[in-house]
């Protein structure tokens, strides 16, 4: 039996581990449905250089109702446009790109979020050698768990969690996200995974999912190429991708059941690209079913 037709054939007997029952039709609808996604990367990415109205104006269009919100420095000073023409448009600000350390700007994201009383997770990213000796390891993790700790306590004041993203570096290997979030034992900080900097995971797709899932705040779907990131072929639409039914599956028999984020990043116009991810994804989901 070939991969796909195999995975076709699983599809029909979700189980789900953690929970001993069987994914239906609908609990993959409610995890794959719009209701459930989340608009990523489509500030700095985006050629039609949308404005916070236009870009809260399109997701009302689409029927996507949260926004994880990325910027760059020519964003901040509509930090607070951005986030009226999200309540405006009845958008969520479910969460916020954050910098790695408690700097100026930083200070003024936490600032414009305790006034305007709202509550994104705030998604740091890390780095790190993955091939440090032993020795080396143990320095940057203490490193790192002391930094992510003023980060959280500092999102902790305000409401928010702290999602530890994926972005490669020693950082990005789950197992070191996990070990950080015991070292740091807050209960605000979790994880962001995300499969457009997991290509060369694939294989351990499941285990990781088992590992990270207690801790999983999001994950943000992409379409998936066997090498995809090693043979040029980093984001690629949702549906394009020779793994993305074993993808979806595996989340789905994982039990999670949380947020689902979809995205641009490319220098395509958002609108299209996220439109082309919601026509992919509708596809494999119907696979998915059967």
């Amino acid at each position: 039996m070939n991969t796909c037709l195999a995975f076709r054939s699983v599809s029909l007997f979700l189980f789900l581990a953690t929970t001993g029952s069987f994914a239906t039709a609908q609990s993959i609808d409610k995890l794959y449905g719009k209701k459930n996604l989340v608009a990523w990367c489509i500030v700095p990415f985006d050629a039609a250089k949308r404005n916070p109205e236009e870009r809260a104006a399109m997701l009302q269009e689409l029927g996507i109702t949260r926004f994880a919100y990325d910027y760059r420095a020519e964003h901040i000073p509509t930090f607070e446009r951005e986030i009226a023409a999200l309540k405006k448009h009845d958008i969520e600000l479910f969460a916020w790109w954050f910098p790695t350390v408690l700097n100026d700007e930083a200070q003024l994201i936490l600032q414009t979020l305790k006034k305007n009383d709202v509550h994104p997770q705030l998604w740091v990213m890390g780095g790190g050698d993955p091939k440090m000796s032993s020795e080396e390891s143990e320095k940057f993790a203490t490193a790192e768990a002391t930094r992510i700790r003023s980060i959280a306590q500092a999102a902790d004041a305000i409401g928010c969690k702290v999602g530890l993203y994926n972005h490669g570096g020693w950082f990005g290997q789950p197992e070191n996200q996990v070990e950080l979030i015991r070292r740091v034992n807050m209960p605000n900080v979790g994880i962001v995974f995300n499969l457009h900097h997991a290509h060369d995971q694939l294989d351990q797709l499941p285990a990781i999912l088992k590992l990270i899932k207690p801790h999983l705040l999001a994950i943000n779907i992409n379409g998936m190429q066997t090498d995809g990131e090693r043979i040029g072929k980093k984001i690629l639409p949702i549906g394009t991708g020779d793994r993305d039914l074993e993808v979806l599956t595996e989340i789905a028999k994982s039990g999670y059941e949380g947020p689902i984020g979809i995205l641009n990043h490319t220098d395509e116009d958002a609108r299209t690209r996220l439109q082309v991810n919601l026509v992919g994804l509708e596809k494999i989901v119907s696979k998915l079913k059967d």
